[in-house]
């Protein structure tokens, strides 16, 4: 999700480094400055490897951003249980010229299900829950559907429960406002139909995981932030990890959030996030590589290898049809090995984390500025350090964009009213599950929804009675018996059929 961009406030926070080493650093050279690559093996296999030797060319694919003008990433590599390569490239605060380095904290957005999907599984080893209880067991302001949704649909995105980036878009909400927790939650209490029956289909749901992480802090009897804390990050010694639980709460050495802006200008990308156990986990590249390591190291103290085993099961459909949506993970393959990857997304923060299992081997890349890619960097250090592993030529194809067209999408233009065609949805259309409205009305030969927060949207014809939009997605507007317009129904991919009602026939 992306939210929009602001003007560098120079105002902002005093510089986070010492006069000391500021001076160092200043006297570095700019690698070598931003250095911290740890030489200790996270595990003793692959010890005969020689470390850093592909860092140079690593160093190469970020050179765009590394300097002292441009946010960057934090970099992680991992071969044969070994960390080869942990450096930051760019600056973790612009107003104030910090760079980053492998213990500068990001966001990771929803890279964080992993970890969510983690503290499932605990709870589920411990006796204390059940993948095919009803989530209605836990948390029974979930409305009854008529049909149960289990915490095992709410893992694999087979729930039918609306994502709530869209859902809350459409009710009115800008990415860079206030999107806490607790809204999320009571947003999911109020829906009224499912996008479809659970175990149908796979639809990724930010929303199931925030349920999720409801379930655990009721469960556990603390806090979700507290139970990741004392059963995950502190065993593991991620001294420097936490689900940010109040977006107000100062993070030290952490990295803001950026975007280029349309004068090549770099502008700050606001984060408000507090979505818990989807997005929301703040960590660094060094931390990671202590989360990475248990995978292939599995400690007892964390659930040992069965709670590893269980994070790699894939999902499976009604039909039979199995998924690739693990807990937290796509499990797939790249070049004929098999790979556990996940990608993050909000604001400014790009990440992925991206493991071949087999090859004890990964790559994680945290970035703070919206204009990077991390899954093509991270697929091209891969080419570079399997290079003599792999089982077939990389594959050169770009990569498909994410469906945003939605459920029913069509070409647009199809059909084109008149004005006075248009005249027959002017009115005012609320939502009663997001208790908000919108203002149709007509300028000239076009529909336009109004909405005293987020401004205007534009309902292009596709058919009658159909229309895309930004945000809402198809558009399908419903009558009754004389022809009257009654309604019209939202459909985008992760939020369907959201009802608007007129209001002043």
């Amino acid at each position: 999700m992306q939210s929009s961009s602001q003007m560098v406030d120079t105002r902002k926070r005093p510089p986070r480094l010492g006069m000391r080493v500021l001076l160092v650093l200043a006297l570095a050279p700019p690698i070598l400055a931003q250095q911290a690559a740890p030489q200790n093996p996270t595990s003793a296999a692959g010890a005969s490897r020689p470390l850093n030797d592909q860092s140079r060319n690593v160093d190469e694919m970020f050179g765009q951003w590394h300097s002292p003008k441009s946010p960057g990433a934090a970099v992680l590599v991992i071969d044969a249980g070994r960390v080869v390569h942990a450096k930051g490239y760019g600056m973790a605060n612009l107003e104030h010229g910090v760079p980053i380095r492998a213990d500068t904290v990001f966001d990771i957005a929803s890279v964080s299900k992993q970890f969510g999907a983690m503290a499932v599984a605990l709870l589920e080893a411990d006796g204390r829950i059940g993948l095919d209880d009803d989530v209605r067991r836990y948390v029974a302001e979930v409305p009854d559907f008529g049909k149960t949704i289990t915490l095992r649909h709410l893992i694999h995105h087979t729930s039918g429960i609306r994502d709530w980036p869209g859902t809350l878009s459409m009710g009115g909400w800008n990415y860079q406002d206030v999107v806490s927790f607790n809204q999320i939650l009571r947003m999911a209490y109020h829906q009224r139909e499912l996008n479809f029956a659970p175990g149908d289909e796979h639809t990724y749901s930010n929303t199931g995981y925030n349920l999720l992480a409801e379930v655990v802090a009721r469960v556990s009897g603390k806090s979700f932030r507290e139970f990741c804390d004392e059963r995950v990050f502190r065993p593991l010694g991620m001294k420097n990890t936490h689900f940010h639980d109040d977006h107000t709460e100062v993070v030290v050495n952490s990295a803001d959030s950026y975007r280029p802006g349309p004068d090549g200008q770099f502008r700050r990308a606001v984060s408000n996030l507090t979505a818990l156990g989807s997005s929301s986990l703040f960590t660094t590249v060094d931390d990671l590589a202590k989360w990475i390591d248990n995978f292939h190291s599995p400690r007892p103290i964390v659930g040992g290898p069965a709670v590893i085993a269980r994070l790699h099961e894939r999902g499976r459909l009604n039909s039979g049809t199995t998924i690739a949506y693990a807990f937290g993970q796509s499990i797939g393959e790249y070049r004929g090995l098999r790979t556990a990857t996940h990608t993050g997304s909000w604001a400014g923060y790009r990440s992925v984390l991206q493991r071949f299992p087999d090859q004890r081997f990964a790559v994680a890349i945290l970035a703070n500025t919206a204009d990077m890619n991390p899954s093509l960097v991270a697929r091209r250090i891969s080419d570079l350090y399997l290079a003599d592993r792999f089982g077939r030529a990389p594959d050169t194809t770009p990569s498909a964009a994410q469906s945003g067209g939605g459920a029913g999408a069509a070409a647009p233009n199809a059909w084109r009213p008149t004005a006075a065609d248009l005249q027959a949805y002017v009115g005012e259309y609320r939502s009663a599950e997001l208790l908000t409205s919108y203002v149709l009305v007509v300028r000239g030969d076009q529909l336009i929804a109004r909405h005293f927060r987020t401004g205007e949207y534009i309902f292009r014809p596709v058919e009658t009675d159909r229309f895309q939009a930004p945000i809402f997605g198809d558009v399908r507007f419903v009558r009754d018996a004389s022809g009257a317009v009654l309604a019209f129904a939202a459909n985008s991919e992760r939020v369907r059929r959201l009802r608007f009602e007129r209001v002043n026939r």
